[in-house]
């Protein structure tokens, strides 16, 4: 009965840890979405990533001193990704962490942005995804941004 019960156990906890796992894998592929997207200007990709209320959000530091809150509208960000320019947006991700809790996830990333093959800046991105009827859709991004002190 122990050794019945132990791999119960065992079965459910294996069971558990694979669904984890697809989640994690399924929340990334999203989050990787989005930056190909803004490589490629891939609107239509773009916008399958986002929830229709998402929000953006940027913490800076002004010029002058002190931090500031910077928000932007989603519809406003899609139409930077898709105005022409010269030179490709790549934001080089490194993820730090995936949690998930049902229906919400977050992640961590460290970042640098390139315009072309010029470093622009680098930060934190930390995303929220909703898990809907048709999937994982990134309700909010928060991220940092500067110019100096990023991790090699």
């Amino acid at each position: 009965m122990k050794k019945a019960l132990l791999l119960l156990s065992i079965l459910i906890n294996a069971g558990m840890a694979f669904s984890q796992s697809q989640e994690h894998g399924a929340v990334k592929q999203v989050v990787d979405n989005l930056f190909t997207a803004m490589r490629t200007s891939d609107t239509t990709l773009l916008k399958s990533v986002f929830h229709e209320d998402m929000v953006l959000q940027s913490v800076a530091n002004k010029r002058e001193g002190g931090t500031a809150l910077i928000t932007e509208k989603a519809a406003d960000f899609i139409k930077s990704i898709a105005a022409l320019h010269k030179e490709v947006y790549d934001e080089r991700i490194e993820i730090k962490d995936i949690k998930i809790d049902g229906q919400l996830a977050s992640v961590w990333a460290n970042y640098k942005f390139y315009v072309g093959s010029t470093f622009s800046h680098c930060g934190v991105d930390v995303f929220q995804l909703m898990k809907m009827a048709d999937g994982w859709k990134i309700i909010y991004i928060a991220d940092t941004r500067r110019k100096g002190n990023c991790p090699e």
